[in-house]
């Protein structure tokens, strides 16, 4: 049985080489460029960003033809902005913004919205700093089905003023509310989930394994649960 954490070094190198486009340009490369970069064949490229995705280790658009994401790095505005000095990051959501700090660790600060009252708010985070603002996120869809429409999880993963308000924009919008959690528990989890994505020897991790971290940080019960 193949091993599900091991990467040949074909997918590890094109892998490593799309985060670090994220992490050093703001952006991910295009396929085209990604195959004259790395000297390989076109086809061979979009073989294996297909294969990376079927793994979870980025997402292509929905025609197939870009990157969208390599988490915790978005191709696309969704909700937040992460900067740090003159550099500048979508985060992907709550979560994906601290992971962004952990990957680089460096400081930033994020900018995002409250979607229910729509109050803007601009927080500091960074690998050893967490963010004090007493703002909560809000989880929409239990563990199991995060990559059932992975873009749409993330888009809807944001940040609130209170409690109160996760629960009346989920009202509003006819969802269920999820899970809402304080900011720093997404911050703590953020660490250990994100902080090797541009290491150079990165590995996938075993559902066990995240789910320990999930854990550690205190998500348990059925909604975290990963299957």
């Amino acid at each position: 049985m193949t091993d599900p954490t091991a990467l040949d070094p074909d997918l590890a190198r094109l892998r490593g080489f799309v985060a670090r486009m994220f992490a050093d340009e703001g952006r991910p490369p295009s396929i085209g460029e990604a195959a004259r970069l790395l000297a390989r064949d076109l086809g061979a490229v979009r073989a294996d960003l297909a294969e990376l995705d079927a793994r979870h280790l980025l997402v292509l658009s929905a025609d197939r033809d870009a990157i969208r994401m390599a988490h915790p790095f978005s191709a696309a505005p969704m909700g937040f902005v992460v900067r740090s000095g003159d550099s500048r990051w979508w985060g992907g959501c709550t979560w994906d913004s601290f992971g962004i700090s952990a990957a680089l660790a460096r400081d930033v600060s994020i900018e995002t919205t409250c979607p229910h009252c729509l109050t803007e708010h601009r927080f500091e985070a960074g690998p050893s700093q967490p963010p004090t603002p007493p703002l909560v996120a809000r989880v929409p869809r239990p563990a199991h089905s995060w990559w059932d429409d992975v873009v749409w999880t993330c888009t809807r993963i944001r940040t609130f003023c209170s409690d109160d308000h996760a629960r009346q924009f989920a009202a509003e919008e006819g969802e269920p509310l999820g899970q809402v959690v304080p900011l720093a528990t997404l911050w703590r989890l953020a660490g250990p989930w994100y902080g090797d994505r541009l290491d150079p020897d990165y590995a996938p991790r075993s559902t066990a394994r995240s789910q320990a971290i999930l854990a550690s940080v205190g998500l348990e019960g059925d909604f975290w649960q990963l299957r």
